[in-house]
């Protein structure tokens, strides 16, 4: 893999905390791209600050003391405040698209199309989660009478979030959380992942200018030395984390009191895919490309295995490995399928998934599985694989498929029931009575059944969630602001509505009043 363009290196120096773009004087985190130069080494891109503990300390401080126990400026803020902090945030982040989405493409090589199509589709969901806050708010505009009971009900912000973005969506995923949170109230300290991190950087200041100080704080460093320490202040009321549930589990082992803390978490998941013997081959192979390959297969959502009936699984392994060795592979900066993996060592990783396998007695059904160029693994697809390997035990979160034979579909469901994860699911078939079915039985033990469709988070205002390691809590343009907020009423007997009558005609209360969003 050579480089195919020439970008100048980014010395940042800058972090938000309270407020204030700190610029920051002491040690460096280089950033290196996957894309490598003429002599086979990464492209340094730049550096951030590798900030010590103190600094995060700095940002919870700033963050506690502008939620202030729900009394701060922007928890009790009206409605309309915030709607219009994000609509400045949202006007001064579009200008930064092409930026943005340039280092999207050299920092995890996402191809020019995904780039785009991320930054795109997070200001869309922006807008859309404006519009929902808007209803929920609307919800909340009104008295309602049960048993001689005055009552309204409206959500309420919880409290100080930490936020731990993921490199695969770095842009997408982290803002899908982080602004809804800020939007219902709370205040964050955010954390930008390890690869991914200078793409934020454009937008520090759109951050500083849109939202009140200690609102939002943004910090850039290690994990184990700033969010550790964070967690074990026990100041934090809200994790929300896209990654692994190791790394969840370890950061809320760490808060003294670890049953107030709200968890929103995406994490692994291993999807299959099933393809009975009506199965549309060609419809299930195209699916299967896409579902198992789209950015080299770095996604939860991905197709992570693949059970295909032993009818059929000969004329689909064909088909699957011709349709897959005609990928593009190369530089995201010439819109390839496959690019080059941001991880240091995944290369390898992918390798030893193959080797494991093959040595149990699979082989590499495609002629160009496993190739390596630098950064960049051709996608393997291993045929037959066994049970007792880690490629079919863990989420590989890369370019190898394992793929299984299977007669009885009771074969399928045990493995899926005995997984520990259960995002979703990918059933193909034409027969109407397999795919009721196979929805009845798949309905318990994931949380979303494709019919003849790759699995997929979109689009965002379906709900996105998963069962057991897959997350915790619900996410969507509606579900997002519920997962950061609670219900919370005023009620009062039915001989006090003079009272509070009085109260909302006076506009004496945010929370108890009749404004009503347009």
């Amino acid at each position: 893999m050579t480089i195919q363009q020439q970008t100048k290196v980014i010395d940042h120096t800058h972090f938000l905390i309270d407020g204030k773009l700190e610029a920051w004087k002491g040690a460096k985190a280089q950033v290196w791209s996957p894309i490598t130069d003429d002599e086979g080494e990464r492209v340094l891109l730049g550096s951030t600050p590798d900030l010590p503990s103190e600094e995060g300390m700095k940002a919870l401080e700033a963050a506690k003391s502008a939620y202030d126990h729900g009394r701060g400026a922007w928890p009790t803020a009206p409605a309309a405040d915030r709607i219009a902090a994000m609509e400045k945030f949202i006007e001064l982040m579009v200008p930064k698209r092409d930026e943005v989405v340039n280092l999207l493409m050299w920092e995890i090589c996402k191809k020019r199309s995904d780039a785009e199509k991320e930054f795109d589709r997070t200001v869309t969901y922006l807008q859309e989660t404006i519009d929902e806050y808007k209803n929920l708010h609307r919800e909340g505009s009104h008295i309602m009478s049960v048993d001689g009971t005055l009552a309204q009900i409206r959500r309420g912000p919880i409290g100080v979030v930490l936020c731990l973005g993921p490199f695969n969506y770095p842009l997408n995923e982290t803002f899908c959380v982080l602004l809804p949170a800020l939007l219902m109230g709370n205040t964050v300290v955010f954390k930008p992942a390890k690869y991914g991190v200078l793409l934020i950087t454009p937008l520090l200041e759109a951050f500083a200018e849109s939202f009140p100080p200690g609102v939002v704080n943004i910090i850039f460093g290690r994990g184990r030395t700033l969010a550790s320490p964070i967690m074990q202040t026990g100041h934090i009321d809200v994790l929300a984390l896209i990654g692994n549930s190791k790394s969840s589990n370890a950061l809320i082992s760490q808060h003294p009191k670890p049953n107030r803390v709200r968890q929103v978490l995406g994490l692994e998941a291993k999807n299959p895919a099933v393809i009975f013997p009506d199965a549309d081959i060609d419809l299930a192979v195209k699916e299967c490309v896409k579902g198992a390959w789209s950015f080299n297969g770095q996604r939860c959502t991905a197709l992570k295995v693949i059970y295909v009936h032993k009818d059929v699984r000969d004329e689909f392994l064909s088909a699957f490995a011709a349709a897959t060795d005609a990928l593009k592979w190369g530089s995201p900066f010439e819109n390839s399928d496959i690019t080059p993996l941001p991880e240091v060592g995944k290369v390898g990783y992918m390798q030893d998934y193959v080797n494991e396998a093959v040595e149990a007695g699979a082989r590499v059904v495609n002629e160009r599985g496993g190739q390596v160029d630098g950064n960049c693994f051709f996608p393997a697809i291993l045929h037959p694989v066994s049970r007792d390997t880690t490629i079919f035990k863990e989420e590989q979160f890369g370019p190898v498929c394992p793929v299984l034979d299977f007669e009885d579909f009771e074969e399928v469901l045990t493995d899926i029931a005995e997984s520990d994860y259960g995002q979703q699911v990918s059933i193909f078939t034409r027969d109407a009575q397999i795919a009721g079915q196979c929805i009845d039985h798949m309905v318990n033990q994931v949380c979303r059944v494709n019919i003849n469709a790759s699995c997929q988070r979109g689009p965002d205002t379906l709900p996105f969630t998963g069962r057991k390691d897959s997350a915790v809590a619900t996410l969507s343009v509606k579900a997002a602001l519920r997962s950061f907020s609670i219900r919370t009423l005023v009620a009062c007997s039915a001989d006090q509505q003079g009272l509070v009558e009085e109260v909302i005609a006076g506009g004496h209360s945010s929370f108890s009043s009749m404004n009503y969003l347009l």
